[in-house]
Order: structure tokens, then C-alpha cells, then sequence
């Protein structure tokens, strides 16, 4: 047998049989594979830890580009986005602002402190608020996250902690944490967890009210936040990765149901709806609905139940109207990414056309309006209309063109089937049996 000890790492103490791999170094010096990553790991955080150590241009050169004039972040906002050109406007601008104030490194010198303006948007369900934030974050090229204000409860319950948040914003950074710290958050259903006015006070903490938008504050407003590297409760001995939230654009995001009557009470009005249709009074609840809201001011929502702090941190509060007909037919025409225009994609990769009528467009929006769910009711519904077709024209070779009108919608009929020579094709069994 061989007097020679085995070979171990000089730095952790492992021979060369416990590791993958065991590297020379001059003297008789030798570092294992698993040193070699960990050494790796501690050099990384350490640059990023000295990353937010760095103040003013050098932190962001080259993380972030020159944000877009407003009128041209319009301009692409239209080809997302229908309607709603008060809010595109008043967006445009937020971030303009936001993005050169960062760029530029003034966030504060001498004379004047200039804050980032975090925006509120307020509007009903599938008025297009969360697709206006995650355009706004593709239009600028930063990570996007969204959550749900809904889900996450103070420190101590079961739930979220606020800082997922930001775990979700570093995992659409890929880890990176110079692009984080400039990236935009979405908040949904910010309304859910104003605090509840009236009444006896609970003696109990309210887990999903005040206690949230308390823990909210400091990432809202700018704070070194300790975010834990996976998903779940904090604890004392878990590493954290450190955020600084001071140039993170927040925008939440609510419908805000019933604030419009402490609008209404505040500014000494009365409500003008009588006794029409149900359809008719729903649209003149909305429309008046809609002009309330314009006049929201800061006292309106601590009224509702937002904190003043919270609501001092959200500078930018924006108005977005529902969508009445003529904007649901748009929404399902016009955008890059229509509906109408990715189901003709689909149809066509099979060799059909899909055609929609103008009536059968407007049959669509009239029927979505019902479902007092917005522009997310139009896909439930084009996709349920498109079931039974999308199930045939794989079988039917001979399809060549899929006619929907407005009977479709009304009367549920099926849709119409034409071949090549531009013939009706049946829908029955003995029919597919010929063409298969």
C-alpha cells in the first residue's frame, strides 16, 4: 500500500474522492469545484451589493435607455391599446419623467429632491389597466412583474409577503438585480385592501386592509429591501438578496366600486340615472360613473379607505373609462394582437379563411357589454363561438372559408363552411365521412 496521503482542498478541507474535481496550484496549493462556485457566488454579491452602493449616472449607464418622447409612447400605446387617450397621455408623460429623472441623476442635488410619481389607475373591470402597464414596461424595455393586492398579507400571516413582489420582478430580470431596480410593479385590485370604515373597530389586526398598504409604504416609496431568493416565508437563517426599490416605477391599479358616491357627496350632486332599461341604465351609470371619477381627489380615497400615506405615494392617479360598443369592435380589430386577427393566423395555418361580418363584430361587443366584464369577455366568448369550427376544418380538407355572422352570435347557429368553389359544406356526419 501507498504511504502518500490523498490530495484535499487547501480550502475546505475535502479530498479528492469527496469532490468532482480537485485543481492544482503552485506550492502544493489545491482548490475543489465546490470552493470554486461558492468562491464565484460571494464575488457576485459582492458586486451588486457594491452596485447599489453607487450613486447617480454610473448606477444606471447602460441598464436602462433613454425613455421615449411622450408623444411617441403614445404612438405605440395605440397600436396595444384602444381608447382611453387621457390616460395614454397622462402615462406617457409619468414615465417619461420617471425614466429621465433616473437617467440623468437628479433624483436629488442641493436646491431641489425630485420624486418618482407612482401611478394609480382607477377604472372597471377589463378597461384595459393592466395591459397599459405591461405595454408601458415593453415600450421602455425593463422587467415587468404583476400581483395581486389581494394575495399578500402583513408580516406574520399566512400569505405573501410583500417582498415576492419583488422576487417576481428579479425573476423577469433573470436575477439581475441592476435591471430590477429599474423595472416597473403592477399591482391589481389595489382597492381590495382599503381598510374598513364604519362600525366597530376589530380587535384583531386587519390581515388584507390597512396592514397591507402599511407594509407597502417603504417599497412604494424607496427602501433597501431584503428579498428572499425563492418563494415563501422568511427566516432567520435564509440568505437574502438586497433591492433597492428607490427607482422601481409602482402603478396600481383598482376598480374602486362605490367611490364615485363619495364624489358625488362630496361635491354636492345627485345622481341623474331614472328609469330606463336595465341595458340603458347600466350605460348611464357607467358614463356617469366615469365622470365622477375624473374629479377624484386625495381625500376621496382616504375616505374610501387608503391610508394618506398611500396615497401621498401615488402621485399620478388616473381615470379610465368603460368600454362602450364601439371600442369592444375596435379591441377586436384593430390591435397588433387582436383577437379576430390571431384566430385568422390560426384558420389560415390550416389553409381557411375566417371572415367576421361587420353585424357579427358588433353582435360580439353587444354580447361582451352584457357580461359587464370588458374586453376580457371578448375572448371567452370568440373562443366558444370558434369551438365546434376549430374541431372540423382539420377533417374537412375541403374547407376553404368559415363565414361568421351575426346570426352566429344571436341565434347560435353554426357557422358557415365554404369550399374552394365557394359552396356551402354540411355540417352533418355523412358529409364529413365524404371529405375525410
Amino acid at each position: 500500500m501507498s504511504d502518500r496521503s490523498p490530495r484535499r482542498c487547501s480550502f475546505c478541507g475535502k479530498t479528492e474522492d469527496q469532490v468532482f474535481r480537485l485543481l492544482s496550484g503552485p506550492n502544493g496549493v489545491y482548490i475543489c469545484d465546490e470552493c470554486v462556485s461558492l468562491a464565484y457566488e460571494v464575488i457576485k454579491e459582492e458586486k451588486a451589493s457594491a452596485a447599489l452602493s453607487v450613486e447617480g449616472e454610473s448606477n444606471t449607464q447602460g441598464i436602462v435607455k433613454a425613455p421615449p418622447k411622450p408623444h411617441e409612447i403614445v404612438e405605440r400605446l395605440n397600436e396595444y391599446v384602444i381608447g382611453q387617450e387621457r390616460a395614454k397621455k397622462v402615462l406617457s408623460v409619468a414615465v417619461y419623467n420617471h425614466y429621465k429623472r433616473i437617467i440623468s441623476g437628479v433624483q436629488s442635488d442641493e436646491d431641489v429632491e425630485i420624486y418618482k410619481s407612482n401611478i394609480l389607475l382607477i377604472g372597471p373591470t377589463g378597461c384595459g389597466k393592466t395591459l397599459l402597464a405591461k405595454t408601458l414596461a415593453k415600450i421602455l424595455d425593463v422587467p415587468f412583474a404583476i400581483a395581486d393586492a389581494t394575495g399578500i398579507t402583513e408580516a406574520g400571516y399566512v400569505g405573501e409577503d410583500v417582498e415576492t413582489i419583488l422576487l417576481r420582478l428579479l425573476q423577469a430580470a433573470d436575477f439581475n438585480i441592476e435591471r430590477a431596480q429599474v423595472g416597473i410593479v403592477y399591482i391589481d385590485e389595489i382597492d381590495k385592501i382599503a381598510r374598513k370604515t364604519g362600525g366597530s373597530p376589530s380587535i384583531t389586526r386587519d390581515v388584507s386592509g390597512e396592514g397591507v398598504q402599511q407594509a407597502l409604504l417603504k417599497i412604494i416609496e424607496g427602501t433597501v429591501a431584503n428579498v428572499p431568493p425563492t418563494s415563501g416565508r422568511k427566516h432567520p437563517q435564509q440568505e437574502f438578496i438586497q433591492l433597492d426599490t428607490t427607482n422601481i416605477l409602482f402603478i396600481a391599479g383598482g376598480s374602486f366600486e362605490g367611490l364615485e358616491e363619495i364624489i358625488l357627496k362630496r361635491t354636492g350632486g345627485k345622481s341623474h340615472v331614472g328609469f330606463q332599461s336595465i341595458q340603458e341604465n347600466r350605460a348611464k351609470r357607467e358614463e356617469e360613473r366615469s365622470r365622477l371619477l375624473e374629479q377624484v381627489m386625495s381625500d376621496d380615497l382616504v375616505k374610501y379607505g387608503m391610508i394618506p400615506e398611500f396615497v401621498g405615494r401615488m402621485p399620478v392617479v388616473v381615470n379610465l373609462h368603460p368600454l362602450d360598443e364601439e371600442a369592444l369592435v375596435r379591441i377586436l380589430t384593430e390591435p397588433r394582437d387582436a383577437i379576430v386577427k390571431q384566430y385568422r393566423k390560426l384558420f389560415a395555418l390550416d389553409g381557411v379563411e375566417l371572415v367576421f361580418t361587420p353585424e357579427a363584430l358588433k353582435a360580439i361587443a353587444r354580447k361582451a357589454m352584457k357580461m359587464t366584464t370588458g374586453a376580457r369577455a371578448l375572448r371567452t366568448i370568440v373562443e366558444n363561438l370558434l369551438l365546434d369550427v376549430m374541431y372540423e376544418i382539420p377533417s374537412r380538407p375541403n374547407a376553404a372559408k368559415c363565414v361568421i355572422n351575426s346570426e352566429v352570435i344571436e341565434e347560435g347557429i353554426r357557422p358557415i363552411l365554404l369550399n374552394k368553389q365557394g359552396q356551402a359544406i354540411p355540417w352533418g356526419e355523412e358529409e364529413l365521412k365524404k371529405t375525410a
